[in-house]
Protein backbone atom coordinates (compact mmCIF):
# COMPACT_ATOMS: atom_id res chain seq x y z
CA UNK A 1 0.00 0.00 0.00
CA UNK A 2 1.58 3.51 -1.35
CA UNK A 3 2.48 6.58 1.50
CA UNK A 4 -0.69 8.55 1.99
CA UNK A 5 0.08 11.77 -0.86
CA UNK A 6 0.39 14.26 2.46
CA UNK A 7 2.72 12.08 4.07
CA UNK A 8 4.90 12.18 0.44
CA UNK A 9 4.41 15.91 0.29
CA UNK A 10 5.92 15.93 3.71
CA UNK A 11 8.67 13.88 3.15
CA UNK A 12 9.97 15.76 -0.06
CA UNK A 13 9.76 18.98 1.51
CA UNK A 14 11.95 17.85 4.29
CA UNK A 15 14.65 16.51 1.84
CA UNK A 16 14.46 19.79 0.15
CA UNK A 17 14.75 21.55 3.51
CA UNK A 18 17.63 19.55 4.29
CA UNK A 19 19.51 19.96 0.90
CA UNK A 20 19.33 23.80 1.18
CA UNK A 21 20.41 23.32 4.91
CA UNK A 22 23.59 21.67 3.58
CA UNK A 23 24.27 23.93 0.76
CA UNK A 24 27.16 26.29 1.43
CA UNK A 25 28.55 29.78 -0.41
CA UNK A 26 32.03 29.63 -1.01
CA UNK A 27 33.50 32.99 -1.19
CA UNK A 28 36.87 33.87 -2.91
CA UNK A 29 38.62 37.07 -3.47
CA UNK A 30 40.57 37.41 -6.46
CA UNK A 31 42.89 40.07 -8.69
CA UNK A 32 44.21 39.74 -11.68
CA UNK A 33 47.37 41.11 -12.30
CA UNK A 34 50.14 40.55 -14.64
CA UNK A 35 53.22 38.73 -12.65
CA UNK A 36 56.79 37.64 -14.21
CA UNK A 37 56.90 34.07 -13.91
CA UNK A 38 58.92 30.92 -14.79
CA UNK A 39 56.74 28.29 -15.69
CA UNK A 40 58.69 26.53 -17.82
CA UNK A 41 61.80 28.39 -16.22
CA UNK A 42 61.93 30.58 -19.05
CA UNK A 43 61.24 34.30 -17.38
CA UNK A 44 57.79 35.45 -18.61
CA UNK A 45 54.90 38.34 -18.10
CA UNK A 46 51.64 35.53 -16.96
CA UNK A 47 48.30 36.68 -16.14
CA UNK A 48 47.70 35.82 -12.42
CA UNK A 49 45.15 35.53 -9.96
CA UNK A 50 46.46 36.67 -6.49
CA UNK A 51 49.84 36.28 -7.95
CA UNK A 52 49.07 32.98 -8.85
CA UNK A 53 49.24 31.06 -12.73
CA UNK A 54 47.38 28.24 -12.24
CA UNK A 55 44.74 30.07 -10.38
CA UNK A 56 43.32 28.39 -7.04
CA UNK A 57 41.24 25.33 -7.08
CA UNK A 58 37.61 26.34 -6.82
CA UNK A 59 36.48 23.56 -4.57
CA UNK A 60 32.69 23.14 -3.74
CA UNK A 61 29.56 20.69 -3.11
CA UNK A 62 27.21 20.02 -5.09
CA UNK A 63 24.29 22.74 -4.70
CA UNK A 64 26.34 25.15 -3.18
CA UNK A 65 26.96 28.99 -4.48
CA UNK A 66 30.00 30.28 -5.28
CA UNK A 67 30.63 33.93 -5.03
CA UNK A 68 33.98 34.90 -7.10
CA UNK A 69 34.72 38.58 -6.41
CA UNK A 70 37.16 39.89 -9.21
CA UNK A 71 39.44 42.68 -9.01
CA UNK A 72 41.22 43.85 -12.73
CA UNK A 73 44.21 45.12 -11.51
CA UNK A 74 45.59 44.94 -15.43
CA UNK A 75 46.73 47.84 -16.19
CA UNK A 76 45.73 48.09 -20.16
CA UNK A 77 43.47 44.93 -20.16
CA UNK A 78 40.13 43.98 -19.81
CA UNK A 79 38.79 40.54 -18.06
CA UNK A 80 36.40 38.29 -18.45
CA UNK A 81 36.21 34.62 -16.93
CA UNK A 82 34.19 32.04 -18.26
CA UNK A 83 33.07 29.23 -15.68
CA UNK A 84 33.60 25.83 -18.42
CA UNK A 85 31.19 23.36 -17.89
CA UNK A 86 29.15 24.87 -15.22
CA UNK A 87 25.69 25.73 -16.76
CA UNK A 88 24.54 29.10 -15.01
CA UNK A 89 20.86 28.15 -14.97
CA UNK A 90 18.92 31.38 -13.76
CA UNK A 91 22.26 33.51 -14.06
CA UNK A 92 23.20 33.27 -17.82
CA UNK A 93 24.95 36.80 -17.20
CA UNK A 94 27.64 34.92 -15.29
CA UNK A 95 28.81 33.04 -18.25
CA UNK A 96 31.81 34.83 -18.66
CA UNK A 97 31.81 35.42 -21.94
CA UNK A 98 33.13 38.92 -23.21
CA UNK A 99 30.60 40.14 -26.03
CA UNK A 100 28.04 37.32 -25.58
CA UNK A 101 27.23 37.69 -21.92
CA UNK A 102 28.61 40.81 -20.04
CA UNK A 103 30.60 43.60 -21.33
CA UNK A 104 34.34 42.70 -19.59
CA UNK A 105 35.60 44.02 -16.40
CA UNK A 106 37.78 47.04 -16.90
CA UNK A 107 41.04 48.05 -15.92
CA UNK A 108 40.86 48.70 -11.80
CA UNK A 109 36.67 47.90 -12.05
CA UNK A 110 35.54 45.02 -9.87
CA UNK A 111 33.01 42.43 -11.03
CA UNK A 112 31.31 40.06 -8.83
CA UNK A 113 30.04 36.20 -10.35
CA UNK A 114 27.80 34.40 -8.26
CA UNK A 115 26.23 31.17 -9.39
CA UNK A 116 25.37 27.94 -8.40
CA UNK A 117 27.39 24.15 -8.54
CA UNK A 118 24.43 22.02 -9.41
CA UNK A 119 26.34 18.83 -10.66
CA UNK A 120 29.31 17.16 -9.00
CA UNK A 121 32.20 16.94 -11.57
CA UNK A 122 35.34 17.86 -13.04
CA UNK A 123 35.36 21.19 -14.03
CA UNK A 124 37.31 24.72 -15.32
CA UNK A 125 37.54 28.51 -15.57
CA UNK A 126 39.57 30.99 -17.71
CA UNK A 127 39.71 33.87 -19.46
CA UNK A 128 37.36 34.72 -21.85
CA UNK A 129 38.34 37.45 -23.44
CA UNK A 130 40.59 38.24 -26.39
CA UNK A 131 43.51 35.55 -25.93
CA UNK A 132 43.71 35.90 -22.22
CA UNK A 133 43.52 32.20 -21.70
CA UNK A 134 47.10 31.34 -23.61
CA UNK A 135 48.65 34.16 -20.74
CA UNK A 136 47.88 31.97 -17.68
CA UNK A 137 44.29 32.92 -16.28
CA UNK A 138 42.99 29.68 -15.58
CA UNK A 139 42.18 26.87 -13.36
CA UNK A 140 40.16 23.58 -11.87
CA UNK A 141 36.65 23.56 -10.31
CA UNK A 142 36.15 20.55 -8.29
CA UNK A 143 32.34 19.77 -7.29
CA UNK A 144 32.08 17.19 -5.07
CA UNK A 145 28.75 15.18 -5.19
CA UNK A 146 26.00 15.84 -2.23
CA UNK A 147 26.45 14.05 1.03
CA UNK A 148 24.73 10.91 0.91
CA UNK A 149 24.80 10.61 -2.68
CA UNK A 150 26.92 7.64 -3.56
CA UNK A 151 29.19 7.45 -6.95
CA UNK A 152 29.47 4.40 -9.04
CA UNK A 153 33.26 3.91 -8.23
CA UNK A 154 35.61 3.52 -5.10
CA UNK A 155 39.11 5.47 -4.63
CA UNK A 156 41.06 6.00 -1.45
CA UNK A 157 42.15 9.66 -2.38
CA UNK A 158 42.51 12.09 -5.23
CA UNK A 159 44.66 14.57 -7.53
CA UNK A 160 44.22 16.76 -9.91
CA UNK A 161 46.11 17.07 -13.01
CA UNK A 162 45.53 20.87 -15.52
CA UNK A 163 47.19 20.39 -18.92
CA UNK A 164 48.44 23.52 -20.82
CA UNK A 165 50.70 24.46 -23.88
CA UNK A 166 52.61 26.99 -22.97
CA UNK A 167 54.02 30.34 -25.66
CA UNK A 168 56.89 33.10 -24.97
CA UNK A 169 55.32 35.23 -27.54
CA UNK A 170 52.74 37.43 -25.75
CA UNK A 171 49.10 37.12 -26.52
CA UNK A 172 49.74 40.78 -28.09
CA UNK A 173 51.98 39.41 -30.64
CA UNK A 174 50.25 36.31 -31.40
CA UNK A 175 46.88 38.00 -31.87
CA UNK A 176 48.60 40.69 -34.57
CA UNK A 177 49.82 37.84 -36.00
CA UNK A 178 46.74 35.88 -36.40
CA UNK A 179 45.28 39.11 -37.87
CA UNK A 180 48.07 40.22 -40.65
CA UNK A 181 48.62 39.51 -44.06
CA UNK A 182 50.20 37.25 -44.54
CA UNK A 183 49.33 35.49 -41.63
CA UNK A 184 51.51 34.98 -38.68
CA UNK A 185 50.60 31.94 -37.55
CA UNK A 186 51.17 31.33 -34.07
CA UNK A 187 53.29 28.13 -34.43
CA UNK A 188 53.70 25.39 -32.06
CA UNK A 189 54.00 25.71 -28.07
CA UNK A 190 57.31 26.06 -26.47
CA UNK A 191 56.30 23.66 -23.69
CA UNK A 192 53.66 21.50 -22.43
CA UNK A 193 52.49 22.25 -18.39
CA UNK A 194 51.23 20.49 -15.62
CA UNK A 195 50.21 22.02 -13.36
CA UNK A 196 51.71 25.13 -14.35
CA UNK A 197 54.98 23.53 -14.17
CA UNK A 198 56.56 22.67 -17.35
CA UNK A 199 60.79 22.97 -18.42
CA UNK A 200 61.73 24.31 -22.01
CA UNK A 201 64.01 21.73 -23.52
CA UNK A 202 66.40 24.64 -24.57
CA UNK A 203 66.84 26.53 -21.86
CA UNK A 204 70.59 26.52 -22.21
CA UNK A 205 70.70 27.56 -25.50
CA UNK A 206 69.10 30.70 -24.82
CA UNK A 207 70.39 34.73 -23.20
CA UNK A 208 71.96 34.69 -19.93
CA UNK A 209 69.28 34.86 -17.30
CA UNK A 210 66.41 34.04 -19.34
CA UNK A 211 66.13 30.76 -18.51
CA UNK A 212 66.66 29.79 -15.45
CA UNK A 213 66.30 25.63 -14.97
CA UNK A 214 66.53 25.58 -11.19
CA UNK A 215 63.78 27.84 -10.57
CA UNK A 216 61.52 26.00 -8.14
CA UNK A 217 58.32 27.63 -10.21
CA UNK A 218 59.64 24.79 -12.78
CA UNK A 219 60.09 22.08 -10.69
CA UNK A 220 58.10 19.19 -11.75
CA UNK A 221 55.15 18.73 -10.04
CA UNK A 222 55.29 15.13 -7.18
CA UNK A 223 52.53 13.39 -7.00
CA UNK A 224 52.66 11.60 -4.06
CA UNK A 225 50.51 7.87 -3.47
CA UNK A 226 50.19 5.07 -1.19
CA UNK A 227 51.39 0.97 -2.43
CA UNK A 228 47.80 -0.25 -2.57
CA UNK A 229 45.89 2.45 -2.41
CA UNK A 230 42.75 3.68 -5.57
CA UNK A 231 43.83 6.93 -6.44
CA UNK A 232 41.31 9.37 -9.10
CA UNK A 233 43.02 11.44 -11.10
CA UNK A 234 41.19 14.46 -12.03
CA UNK A 235 42.19 15.84 -15.51
CA UNK A 236 41.80 18.75 -17.29
CA UNK A 237 43.03 20.16 -20.70
CA UNK A 238 42.85 24.17 -20.87
CA UNK A 239 45.43 24.27 -23.63
CA UNK A 240 45.13 27.09 -26.05
CA UNK A 241 45.98 24.47 -29.25
CA UNK A 242 47.25 21.10 -28.41
CA UNK A 243 45.23 17.82 -28.68
CA UNK A 244 47.16 15.69 -25.78
CA UNK A 245 47.74 12.48 -25.13
CA UNK A 246 48.25 11.83 -21.01
CA UNK A 247 49.88 8.96 -19.90
CA UNK A 248 50.88 7.31 -15.89
CA UNK A 249 53.99 5.38 -16.90
CA UNK A 250 53.42 1.57 -15.76
CA UNK A 251 49.85 2.35 -14.62
CA UNK A 252 46.72 1.32 -16.44
CA UNK A 253 43.80 3.94 -16.19
CA UNK A 254 40.04 3.57 -15.74
CA UNK A 255 37.98 6.24 -17.21
CA UNK A 256 35.22 6.65 -14.72
CA UNK A 257 33.89 10.74 -15.70
CA UNK A 258 33.82 12.91 -18.63
CA UNK A 259 32.96 16.52 -18.50
CA UNK A 260 30.97 16.23 -14.87
CA UNK A 261 29.08 12.96 -16.60
CA UNK A 262 29.87 8.94 -15.22
CA UNK A 263 31.34 6.88 -18.18
CA UNK A 264 30.81 3.09 -18.52
CA UNK A 265 34.42 2.45 -17.04
CA UNK A 266 37.25 1.28 -19.83
CA UNK A 267 40.70 1.10 -19.27
CA UNK A 268 43.32 2.78 -21.09
CA UNK A 269 47.46 2.68 -21.42
CA UNK A 270 46.91 6.55 -22.03
CA UNK A 271 44.52 9.13 -22.40
CA UNK A 272 43.33 11.41 -25.55
CA UNK A 273 41.88 14.67 -24.33
CA UNK A 274 41.20 17.77 -26.31
CA UNK A 275 41.06 21.43 -25.29
CA UNK A 276 38.44 22.10 -22.72
CA UNK A 277 37.73 18.52 -21.52
CA UNK A 278 37.96 16.77 -18.52
CA UNK A 279 38.20 13.48 -17.38
CA UNK A 280 38.63 11.03 -14.34
CA UNK A 281 40.49 7.95 -14.22
CA UNK A 282 41.17 5.60 -11.94
CA UNK A 283 44.73 4.05 -11.05
CA UNK A 284 45.96 1.62 -8.41
CA UNK A 285 49.20 1.96 -6.56
CA UNK A 286 50.54 -1.44 -7.27
CA UNK A 287 53.98 -1.11 -8.95
CA UNK A 288 57.70 -0.74 -7.69
CA UNK A 289 57.47 1.43 -5.02
CA UNK A 290 61.14 1.97 -4.90
CA UNK A 291 61.14 4.20 -8.16
CA UNK A 292 59.43 6.91 -9.50
CA UNK A 293 57.12 6.80 -12.54
CA UNK A 294 56.59 9.67 -15.15
CA UNK A 295 53.28 11.21 -15.97
CA UNK A 296 53.88 12.39 -19.52
CA UNK A 297 51.78 15.04 -21.71
CA UNK A 298 52.41 14.28 -25.61
CA UNK A 299 51.10 16.57 -28.54
CA UNK A 300 48.96 14.53 -31.28
CA UNK A 301 47.09 15.39 -34.03
CA UNK A 302 49.59 17.75 -34.98
CA UNK A 303 53.18 16.98 -36.25
CA UNK A 304 54.62 17.62 -32.68
CA UNK A 305 57.70 19.97 -32.20
CA UNK A 306 57.31 20.34 -28.19
CA UNK A 307 59.17 18.12 -25.68
CA UNK A 308 56.97 15.89 -23.98
CA UNK A 309 55.37 17.21 -20.26
CA UNK A 310 56.83 15.86 -17.78
CA UNK A 311 55.59 15.34 -13.80
CA UNK A 312 56.31 12.59 -11.30
CA UNK A 313 54.64 9.80 -9.34
CA UNK A 314 56.31 8.91 -6.38
CA UNK A 315 55.40 6.16 -3.32
CA UNK A 316 55.22 6.86 -0.20
CA UNK A 317 57.41 4.40 2.02
CA UNK A 318 59.94 4.22 -1.16
CA UNK A 319 63.18 3.80 -1.59
CA UNK A 320 63.12 7.18 -4.23
CA UNK A 321 63.28 10.44 -3.42
CA UNK A 322 60.13 12.29 -4.45
CA UNK A 323 62.17 14.70 -6.66
CA UNK A 324 64.22 12.09 -8.27
CA UNK A 325 63.64 11.80 -11.36
CA UNK A 326 62.62 8.46 -12.93
CA UNK A 327 65.12 6.04 -14.19
CA UNK A 328 63.18 5.89 -17.63
CA UNK A 329 62.97 8.25 -20.82
CA UNK A 330 59.37 9.68 -20.27
CA UNK A 331 56.47 7.72 -22.76
CA UNK A 332 56.41 9.87 -25.92
CA UNK A 333 52.36 8.48 -26.49
CA UNK A 334 50.58 6.88 -29.66
CA UNK A 335 51.76 7.85 -33.08
CA UNK A 336 50.77 12.03 -33.58
CA UNK A 337 48.88 11.42 -36.53
CA UNK A 338 46.94 7.85 -35.39
CA UNK A 339 43.35 9.16 -36.15
CA UNK A 340 41.99 6.16 -35.63
CA UNK A 341 43.67 5.43 -32.33
CA UNK A 342 41.69 8.53 -31.14
CA UNK A 343 38.64 7.93 -32.87
CA UNK A 344 37.97 4.32 -31.48
CA UNK A 345 38.58 6.65 -27.81
CA UNK A 346 35.96 8.82 -28.40
CA UNK A 347 33.38 6.13 -29.51
CA UNK A 348 34.35 4.00 -26.31
CA UNK A 349 33.01 7.01 -24.24
CA UNK A 350 29.27 6.01 -23.81
CA UNK A 351 27.40 6.80 -20.12
CA UNK A 352 27.93 4.52 -17.19
CA UNK A 353 24.85 1.81 -17.53
CA UNK A 354 23.25 3.36 -13.80
CA UNK A 355 23.49 7.32 -14.99
CA UNK A 356 21.97 6.81 -18.86
CA UNK A 357 19.91 9.70 -19.25
CA UNK A 358 17.93 9.01 -22.14
CA UNK A 359 17.97 11.64 -25.11
CA UNK A 360 14.59 12.83 -27.06
CA UNK A 361 14.24 9.95 -29.56
CA UNK A 362 13.92 12.71 -32.26
CA UNK A 363 15.14 16.18 -32.92
CA UNK A 364 12.58 19.42 -33.68
CA UNK A 365 15.67 21.34 -35.47
CA UNK A 366 18.79 19.51 -37.13
CA UNK A 367 21.76 22.61 -38.21
CA UNK A 368 24.76 21.14 -39.93
CA UNK A 369 27.93 23.11 -39.98
CA UNK A 370 30.82 23.05 -42.12
CA UNK A 371 34.10 23.52 -40.40
CA UNK A 372 36.37 25.32 -43.17
CA UNK A 373 39.14 27.32 -43.85
CA UNK A 374 38.90 30.72 -45.69
CA UNK A 375 40.10 33.92 -47.07
CA UNK A 376 39.00 37.78 -46.17
CA UNK A 377 40.70 40.24 -48.01
CA UNK A 378 44.34 38.14 -47.89
CA UNK A 379 43.58 37.51 -44.51
CA UNK A 380 42.98 33.58 -43.02
CA UNK A 381 39.62 32.88 -41.36
CA UNK A 382 37.81 29.92 -40.14
CA UNK A 383 34.04 29.91 -41.20
CA UNK A 384 30.60 27.90 -40.64
CA UNK A 385 28.79 27.41 -43.72
CA UNK A 386 30.64 29.96 -45.09
CA UNK A 387 30.14 32.62 -42.42
CA UNK A 388 33.35 33.65 -40.47
CA UNK A 389 31.95 34.56 -36.78
CA UNK A 390 32.79 38.17 -35.12
CA UNK A 391 31.59 39.43 -31.78
CA UNK A 392 29.10 42.20 -31.51
CA UNK A 393 30.63 45.58 -29.50
CA UNK A 394 27.19 44.97 -27.22
CA UNK A 395 26.62 41.89 -25.90
CA UNK A 396 23.94 39.53 -27.11
CA UNK A 397 22.64 39.15 -23.88
CA UNK A 398 22.43 42.86 -23.18
CA UNK A 399 21.27 43.57 -26.26
CA UNK A 400 18.44 41.61 -26.34
CA UNK A 401 17.13 42.19 -22.99
CA UNK A 402 16.94 45.73 -23.69
CA UNK A 403 15.67 45.63 -27.36
CA UNK A 404 18.97 47.30 -29.41
CA UNK A 405 18.04 45.33 -32.40
CA UNK A 406 20.68 47.38 -34.53
CA UNK A 407 23.13 45.91 -32.09
CA UNK A 408 23.73 42.92 -34.29
CA UNK A 409 22.70 41.33 -37.75
CA UNK A 410 19.19 40.09 -37.27
CA UNK A 411 19.57 37.97 -40.56
CA UNK A 412 20.23 34.23 -38.99
CA UNK A 413 23.36 32.13 -40.19
CA UNK A 414 23.01 29.42 -42.65
CA UNK A 415 21.93 26.11 -41.45
CA UNK A 416 22.81 23.99 -43.78
CA UNK A 417 25.64 23.53 -46.61
CA UNK A 418 25.17 21.75 -50.18
CA UNK A 419 26.36 18.74 -48.69
CA UNK A 420 25.88 16.54 -51.52
CA UNK A 421 27.79 17.81 -53.95
CA UNK A 422 31.08 18.93 -51.39
CA UNK A 423 34.24 16.97 -51.58
CA UNK A 424 35.34 17.48 -47.84
CA UNK A 425 38.80 16.28 -48.67
CA UNK A 426 39.76 18.89 -51.89
CA UNK A 427 40.83 22.32 -51.35
CA UNK A 428 38.44 24.76 -51.76
CA UNK A 429 38.20 26.43 -55.01
CA UNK A 430 37.26 29.52 -53.65
CA UNK A 431 38.09 30.01 -50.36
CA UNK A 432 36.31 33.58 -49.54
CA UNK A 433 33.98 34.17 -47.01
CA UNK A 434 31.85 37.08 -45.42
CA UNK A 435 31.48 37.86 -41.64
CA UNK A 436 28.92 37.99 -39.56
CA UNK A 437 27.61 38.16 -36.06
CA UNK A 438 24.16 36.63 -36.72
CA UNK A 439 22.74 33.98 -34.01
CA UNK A 440 20.54 31.27 -34.43
CA UNK A 441 17.39 31.54 -32.47
CA UNK A 442 16.01 28.42 -30.59
CA UNK A 443 12.28 27.52 -29.80
CA UNK A 444 12.95 27.29 -25.87
CA UNK A 445 12.19 23.67 -25.06
CA UNK A 446 13.08 22.85 -28.60
CA UNK A 447 15.61 19.75 -28.86
CA UNK A 448 18.06 20.72 -31.85
CA UNK A 449 20.83 18.35 -33.57
CA UNK A 450 24.24 20.13 -34.40
CA UNK A 451 26.64 17.79 -36.95
CA UNK A 452 29.97 19.38 -37.00
CA UNK A 453 31.75 18.09 -40.26
CA UNK A 454 35.46 18.50 -40.51
CA UNK A 455 37.19 19.07 -44.08
CA UNK A 456 40.28 20.00 -45.52
CA UNK A 457 42.05 23.17 -44.97
CA UNK A 458 43.48 26.04 -47.52
CA UNK A 459 46.42 23.34 -47.58
CA UNK A 460 46.08 19.66 -49.41
CA UNK A 461 46.07 16.76 -47.68
CA UNK A 462 45.15 18.50 -44.65
CA UNK A 463 42.50 18.32 -41.53
CA UNK A 464 43.08 19.35 -37.78
CA UNK A 465 41.27 17.97 -34.91
CA UNK A 466 38.50 20.65 -33.57
CA UNK A 467 37.10 20.63 -29.80
CA UNK A 468 34.12 22.17 -29.67
CA UNK A 469 32.31 23.35 -26.51
CA UNK A 470 29.00 24.47 -25.86
CA UNK A 471 28.37 27.12 -23.15
CA UNK A 472 25.07 26.80 -21.03
CA UNK A 473 24.36 23.42 -22.28
CA UNK A 474 25.61 19.51 -21.64
CA UNK A 475 24.99 17.50 -24.93
CA UNK A 476 23.82 13.94 -25.97
CA UNK A 477 27.14 12.73 -28.29
CA UNK A 478 24.97 10.65 -30.77
CA UNK A 479 27.91 9.59 -33.36
CA UNK A 480 30.99 10.52 -34.92
CA UNK A 481 32.38 9.38 -38.60
CA UNK A 482 34.93 9.72 -41.12
CA UNK A 483 33.76 11.48 -44.19
CA UNK A 484 31.37 13.41 -45.22
CA UNK A 485 27.78 12.76 -43.55
CA UNK A 486 24.94 12.22 -45.35
CA UNK A 487 22.07 13.36 -43.15
CA UNK A 488 19.66 10.82 -45.68
CA UNK A 489 21.56 7.48 -43.89
CA UNK A 490 23.84 8.66 -40.56
CA UNK A 491 20.96 9.75 -38.39
CA UNK A 492 19.85 6.02 -38.56
CA UNK A 493 22.96 5.16 -36.75
CA UNK A 494 23.28 7.50 -34.18
CA UNK A 495 23.63 5.75 -30.36
CA UNK A 496 20.16 6.58 -28.49
CA UNK A 497 20.83 3.78 -25.78
CA UNK A 498 23.66 5.16 -23.99
CA UNK A 499 25.41 8.53 -25.32
CA UNK A 500 27.42 9.90 -22.81
CA UNK A 501 26.40 14.09 -22.17
CA UNK A 502 29.25 16.31 -22.34
CA UNK A 503 30.27 20.03 -23.03
CA UNK A 504 32.95 19.38 -25.25
CA UNK A 505 33.75 17.38 -28.09
CA UNK A 506 36.30 16.78 -30.41
CA UNK A 507 35.53 16.52 -34.59
CA UNK A 508 38.50 14.61 -35.55
CA UNK A 509 39.79 15.72 -39.05
CA UNK A 510 38.13 14.65 -42.29
CA UNK A 511 35.09 13.47 -39.90
CA UNK A 512 31.66 14.52 -38.37
CA UNK A 513 30.18 14.73 -35.09
CA UNK A 514 26.51 14.92 -34.38
CA UNK A 515 25.09 15.75 -30.99
CA UNK A 516 22.03 16.56 -29.33
CA UNK A 517 20.67 19.34 -26.95
CA UNK A 518 17.59 20.50 -25.20
CA UNK A 519 17.32 24.38 -25.64
CA UNK A 520 16.32 24.39 -22.16
CA UNK A 521 18.19 27.27 -20.24
CA UNK A 522 17.05 30.59 -21.14
CA UNK A 523 20.30 33.22 -22.23
CA UNK A 524 22.07 32.94 -24.64
CA UNK A 525 25.14 30.52 -25.58
CA UNK A 526 28.48 30.82 -27.20
CA UNK A 527 28.86 27.18 -28.91
CA UNK A 528 32.62 27.48 -30.55
CA UNK A 529 35.79 25.90 -31.33
CA UNK A 530 38.01 25.63 -27.84
CA UNK A 531 41.43 26.51 -29.98
CA UNK A 532 41.68 30.03 -29.11
CA UNK A 533 43.43 31.09 -32.07
CA UNK A 534 40.56 29.32 -34.08
CA UNK A 535 37.83 30.80 -32.38
CA UNK A 536 39.47 34.24 -32.40
CA UNK A 537 40.01 33.73 -36.75
CA UNK A 538 35.52 33.30 -36.77
CA UNK A 539 34.97 29.60 -35.70
CA UNK A 540 32.26 29.80 -33.75
CA UNK A 541 28.58 30.66 -33.37
CA UNK A 542 25.89 31.77 -30.57
CA UNK A 543 22.25 30.47 -29.99
CA UNK A 544 19.46 32.63 -28.17
CA UNK A 545 16.76 30.78 -26.51
CA UNK A 546 14.13 32.43 -24.19
CA UNK A 547 16.03 35.22 -23.83
CA UNK A 548 12.35 36.66 -22.35
CA UNK A 549 12.75 34.48 -19.72
CA UNK A 550 15.63 35.92 -18.00
CA UNK A 551 15.64 38.16 -15.39
CA UNK A 552 16.87 41.58 -14.99
CA UNK A 553 20.41 41.84 -15.85
CA UNK A 554 22.45 43.09 -13.44
CA UNK A 555 23.92 47.08 -14.46
CA UNK A 556 27.31 45.59 -13.64
CA UNK A 557 27.49 43.55 -17.14
CA UNK A 558 26.48 46.62 -19.28
CA UNK A 559 28.64 50.00 -20.17
CA UNK A 560 30.11 48.96 -23.20
CA UNK A 561 28.81 48.99 -27.26
CA UNK A 562 25.50 50.84 -27.24
CA UNK A 563 24.74 50.45 -23.47
CA UNK A 564 27.69 52.61 -22.65
CA UNK A 565 27.45 56.92 -21.83
CA UNK A 566 23.62 56.21 -20.67
CA UNK A 567 22.61 54.61 -23.99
Amino acid sequence: MGRPPRLLCCLFLSLSLAAVARAATRHHEWEISYQFKHSDCVRKLAVTINGQTPGPTIRATQGDTVVVRVKNSLLTENVAIHWHGIRQIGTPWADGTEGVTQCPILPGDVFTYTFVVDRPGTYMYHAHYGMQRSAGLNGLIVVAAAPGAAEPFAYDGEHSVLLNDWWHKSTYEQAAGLAAAPIVWVGEPQSLLINGRGRFANCSGMAAGACNAAHPECAAQVFAVVPGKTYRFRIASVTSLSALNFEIEGHQMTVVEADGHYVKPFVVKNLNIYSGETYSVLIKADQDPNRNYWLASNVVSRKPSTATGTAVLSYYGGRSSPRRPPPTTPPTGPAWNDTMYRFKQSVATVAHPAHVEPPPPRADRAILLLNTQNKIDGRIKWALNNVSFTLPHTPYLVAMKNGLLGAFDQRPPPETYAHRGYDIYAVQKNPNTTTSNGLYRLRFGSVVDVVLQNTNMLDANKSETHPWHLHGHDFWVLGYGIGRFDPAVHPATYNLRDPILKNTVAVHPYGWTALRFKADNPGVWAFHCHIEAHFFMGMGIVFEEGVERVAELPREIMGCGNKSNGH
